[in-house]
């Protein structure tokens, strides 16, 4: 996994596992890798592993079963999305939009862009 310098790897692990949660790889009340089968395949520590876990708990997106491993929560998906949607507007929408001011983008245009990005991903 390449890492950005802006933010803590725990952290960027924690987004990774969220998004496969979001993608469906893991279902809720499913069990995930192993905190060491995680850090072979995103090529880290186990203990850094261990942290994105541990922060997981804490937000309620996964739980631990003693002796047996960890399991995605039930909401799981919507819980991240509350806090995905609730973090963006804190901390991204207004430099968003400031670019998009900033480089004269109709709102007409946006949209087009926006249909053209979500086609795309189908």
């Amino acid at each position: 996994m390449n890492f950005k310098e802006n933010k803590a790897i725990y952290l960027q692990i924690a987004d990774r596992i969220c998004d496969e949660i979001l993608l469906a790889q893991y279902r809720e009340e499913e069990r995930i890798p192993s905190v060491r089968e995680y850090a072979a395949v995103v090529e880290v520590n186990a203990n850094t592993v261990m942290r994105s876990y541990d922060y997981l708990q804490t937000q309620g997106v996964i739980y631990n079963k003693r002796g047996i491993g960890y399991f995605v929560s039930a909401g799981a998906h919507s819980l991240i999305l509350s806090l995905r949607k609730e973090s963006f507007l804190k901390e991204e929408i207004d430099y968003f939009f400031k670019q998009v001011f900033t480089l004269g983008f109709s709102p007409e245009e946006l949209a087009n862009m926006y249909l053209e990005f979500t086609k795309k991903q189908k």
